[in-house]
């Protein structure tokens, strides 16, 4: 293992950590959370699921409505400055 692991390994290292954990937390969160996904052998034998509350919920997360409420600018205080005129 150590032929492997050397300090110029160490930023690959950490981005593909990185990318691995966002793909779990992705398909662990549609795999519990989302209401097409069908794990209960109940909701498989239905054909169409009828729960759109359980479907709006999925798509207007938190973080879609904290967003919503912001106003569209990545770094508004440099857009501030060099929409400013002189």
């Amino acid at each position: 293992m150590g032929r492997w692991v050397r300090p110029e390994v160490y930023p690959l290292m950490a981005a593909m950590t990185f990318v691995t954990s966002l793909c779990a937390f992705q398909l662990t969160r549609n795999m519990f959370l989302n209401p097409e996904v069908r794990i209960n052998k109940a909701h498989r034998r239905m054909a169409v699921l009828e729960n759109e509350e359980e479907g709006e919920k999925y798509a207007e997360h938190g973080l879609r409505k904290f967003l919503r409420t912001r106003p569209p600018e990545i770094m508004p205080t440099i857009n501030h400055f060099f929409s400013q005129e002189k």
